[in-house]
């Protein structure tokens, strides 16, 4: 009989420090279910992504993600290959003889992870039937015009069939299946309906009527106690899909969730208390010195720049190097995401520029996927005109060079009106003819189907950026999200992150979400007006630092960034595995706990040498003019900067293998 690794939680100086003793991987397979395998829609999508290598890294060829089957993600960003496993291989052919279409291959993402995709189309034939398996499982119907309802039905009753060929075949190995989300759910409910021998966790990164209530501008956190969950629910016709969700986090041998907030929400509006929380992170990639990712940030923000060439042609009368580039991205969900309170933020932000007659420009960018049919033909037309400016420009230099170096070649000193001949001024003046514009530069790169009713255009309307000449902030809602094969602004989301200035995400309702604040907004304690007012005092501070002050805090942010690493945040993950095989399996695995496993208490750790923010030490930061940056040199050295940082923050977990039954020392906890 195996006997299952045991796992002792202790705690350090207020912060949980685990010491385990790794899984036996060999012995076990993990399935994680999603629908944002393979599949950008939101966040879920970058917490796998990004987690997949480290994921890869301790399980290897036992690792598998299940999604759903897209055929322009799968020609994109997967390869396709023959499982190695030999349950897995043996699931795939049998669905496929089915009447089922399984797709297998790796997703070309840092781990290259084995994924399993589903085709939902061409198992749709099966949907009443699989309707009527649910209602035997849990008593929960399905409106037949609720379409993403029935797709989940679809994508939930196969990965229950894939599990039940996997475990049928597993050879003495033990599953475990991780579901995100209530769109991967039934899969979970069905499975363990009809018993399969499978240890299930249920992570939930958002409650469904959390969002709903949220977005309907209810005083949700302050109130949690006193909805009534399933009225809101029914109003919102939603009720489905709750019980699809409640169901789930019921059936779960585990269930997790993002935060600690997140997991006081999941206990008022789904009745459980999640056993563990599983805090998101990020796949930090560290670099040997401060100069690389500064030059990163420089490069990246180069592209941005050409964009706004482009886009701004005609009204390009402002200066590109006293430019601030800021964004807001995420699902398109006006007031949860905080879009509303932004928008109202930069009106009043723009009236402080203007009033204090500043020579700073904000340019700040909506990355929100909305409903189009194509790039406007404004804004490609602006690409266009950008680029016949710099091939005007490049050949007029060639032909420039080439004069001036024969004459250099002669000895002589060129007369500028013999190198420039009259077609050369006159396809120049042509080239600059052609920048005039009638109209002001579009608020939108895209033609939006709902244009009249677009919660962000309307907003636009009312407050009146509409990047006239005079405004010292400018707008552009980019409604889609980025890639680098888009011919308007072709960058990936992470190198447009690098070169932008500074994110902003004020949102109400975000259960974890990938913005670690340097500046945190009050949305619970302070009336929408009063936390607008705060956000416009952060934007309109972070206007007036000095390039040197925004690099000081670039590096800050960047030590900073190892805490957010799924190499220490992982390990939450690895927490709840271990508890589920202990409840699955009982007589094979066991679970020692010292401490709660939950992340109640943990602070991130700030440096003394680190302030707040920048506002709030301006004293002892650079200021704007050369000489005092001169003395500013003398006072801030960066390494030594950066070594006082190494010294203070101290990890939050410890990722060493500690022999069961021995503690380390204070001393031994360094990074």
């Amino acid at each position: 009989m195996l006997r299952g690794r045991s796992l002792s939680v202790t705690s350090l100086g207020g912060l949980p420090q685990w010491e385990v003793e790794e899984l036996p991987v060999e012995e076990l397979l993990l399935f994680e279910v999603a629908w944002e395998v393979t599949n950008k829609v939101g966040g879920i999508y970058t917490v796998i992504q990004t987690k997949a290598k480290t994921t890869a890294d301790e399980w290897g060829e036992n690792y598998f993600l299940i999604g759903p089957y897209f055929e322009h993600n799968m020609k994109t960003q997967v390869e396709q290959c023959e499982p190695v496993n030999d349950a897995v291989r043996r699931a795939v052919d049998a669905m496929n003889k089915h009447g089922c279409q399984v797709h297998f291959g790796r997703w070309l993402i840092e781990g290259s992870p084995y994924v399993v995709l589903f085709d939902i189309g061409y198992s749709a034939w099966n949907l009443d039937r699989w309707k009527g398996d649910l209602w035997e499982a849990c008593s929960v119907g399905i409106p037949y015009h609720d379409r993403e309802a029935n797709d989940m039905l679809i994508f939930g009753s196969l990965t229950a069939w894939f599990l039940k060929e996997v475990t049928d075949h597993a050879d003495g190995k033990y599953v475990v299946a991780q579901f995100h989300e209530w769109q991967a759910g039934i899969g979970l409910i069905l499975s363990r309906a009809r018993k399969l021998p499978i240890a299930t966790i249920f992570t939930t990164h958002a409650t469904l009527l959390g969002r709903y209530l949220c977005a309907a501008n209810i005083d949700f956190y302050n109130h949690l106690d006193k909805f009534n969950i399933d009225k809101e629910a029914g109003e919102r016709q939603i009720y489905h899909r709750y019980c699809m969700e409640r169901a789930s986090v019921h059936c779960a041998h585990v269930f997790t969730t993002v935060s600690e907030i997140t997991a006081i929400e999941a206990e008022h509006m789904l009745k459980r208390k999640p056993d563990v929380v599983t805090p998101n992170g990020l796949n930090v990639k560290k670099f040997s010195a401060v100069h690389e990712f500064q030059n990163l940030h420089a490069m990246y923000k180069a592209r941005i720049q050409d964009f706004v060439r482009g886009h701004f042609y005609g009204h390009l009368d402002f200066d590109l190097e006293k430019t601030l580039f800021l964004f807001i991205a995420g699902r398109y969900e006006f007031s949860n995401k905080g879009a509303d309170i932004f928008l109202e933020s930069l009106s009043r932000l723009n009236f402080l520029l203007r009033m204090h007659k500043s020579d700073i420009t904000v340019m700040v960018f909506f990355i929100m996927p909305a409903k189009t049919n194509n790039f406007n033909v404004e804004t490609l037309k602006g690409q266009a005109v950008r680029k016949q400016l710099w091939d005007v420009a490049h050949s007029v230099k060639e032909k420039f060079g080439k004069k001036l170096y024969d004459a250099l070649l002669r000895g002589e000193i060129p007369d500028l009106n013999d190198i420039l001949d009259r077609d050369d001024l006159t396809i120049m003046k042509r080239a600059i003819f052609s920048t005039q514009r009638q109209s002001l530069p579009p608020v939108t790169t895209h033609n939006m189907i709902d244009d009249s009713t677009d919660p962000i255009l309307s907003t636009i309307r009312r407050i009146g950026l509409f990047n006239n000449r005079t405004d010292r902030v400018k707008v552009i809602l980019h409604p889609e999200f980025l890639s680098s094969t888009s011919p308007l602004l072709p960058m990936d989301y992470e190198e447009f992150v690098r070169g932008c200035h500074l994110g902003v995400f004020p949102s109400y309702y975000e259960p974890w979400g990938y913005t670690p604040g340097i500046y945190i907004v009050d949305r619970r304690f302070r009336s929408p007006d009063d936390s607008c007012n705060q956000l416009t005092k952060f934007l309109y501070g972070f206007c007036k630092q000095s390039r040197r002050q925004r690099i000081i805090q670039r590096n800050r942010t960047e030590r900073l960034s190892d805490l957010l690493d799924w190499r220490y945040l992982g390990r939450y993950y690895q927490h709840a595995r271990h508890l589920t095989l202990s409840r699955a399996f009982p007589d094979k695995f066991h679970v020692e706990l010292t401490s709660p496993p939950t992340t109640e208490g943990f602070k991130y750790p700030r440096p003394s040498s680190v302030p707040p923010s920048p506002s709030g030490s301006q004293a002892s930061s650079p200021q704007s003019s050369d000489v005092e940056d001169e003395v500013e040199d003398e006072r801030y050295d960066e390494e030594e900067e950066a070594e006082r940082d190494r010294l203070n923050i101290k990890s939050p977990f410890s990722l060493s293998h500690v022999p069961h039954g021995k503690k380390k020392l204070h001393g031994e906890y360094k990074n």
